[in-house]
């Protein structure tokens, strides 16, 4: 990577309630002015509509994998990625997205109808047991102190010479 070049990142939502991508809203209140400076928010659709897919340095993903398109996305954008972070709990434990993982077997053969109508996997799966994870947020929404402590831990590995103590302390 050139020296001074921003960190490029993306965050990208599966099967959620997306409430840590509204965590990660509000933390841009807060970290903004750092952030701006050090981040190249390449595809982040909370942020802005011509979102680019391309190379990325980290690769926030939030939500299960819950459908074969799903696998196909997230297999395309670990390839795209340096580093990729699991944010939040349907993500790192697949709960809640998955709880019909937990079914009966009953509930399952009511449900069947609708998993094959919205071809849906036969069970939602954690971004771990589809990719290589570097990172897990966990929480729902995401704890962020934690989130805080990754993105501290990731900068000073990506570009020791960009990481400031004040992402994770403030």
């Amino acid at each position: 990577m050139a020296p001074n070049k921003k960190i490029a990142i993306g965050w990208f939502s599966f099967s959620c309630c997306e409430d840590s991508t509204i965590v990660f809203s509000e933390l841009l209140n807060d970290h903004w002015k750092e952030w701006k400076e050090l981040f190249d928010f390449r595809h982040v659709k909370v942020l802005k509509s011509n979102n680019i897919m391309d190379a990325f340095d980290i690769a926030f993903i939030e939500g299960a994998i819950a459908s074969p398109e799903h696998v196909e996305r997230i297999k395309d954008i670990r390839s795209r990625t340096k580093k990729l972070v699991a944010i939040g709990a349907c993500a790192v434990t697949g709960l809640p997205a998955g709880q019909r993982n937990n079914f009966t077997k009953e509930q399952k053969e009511r449900i069947a109808f609708l998993v094959e109508r919205f071809g849906a996997l036969p069970e939602v799966k954690t971004v771990a047991q589809v990719v290589q994870v570097d990172a897990s947020v966990p929480g729902c929404p995401m704890d962020e102190k934690k989130f805080l402590e990754a993105v501290t831990a990731l900068v000073t590995e990506l570009r020791p010479e960009l990481a400031q103590p004040s992402p994770a302390h403030a």
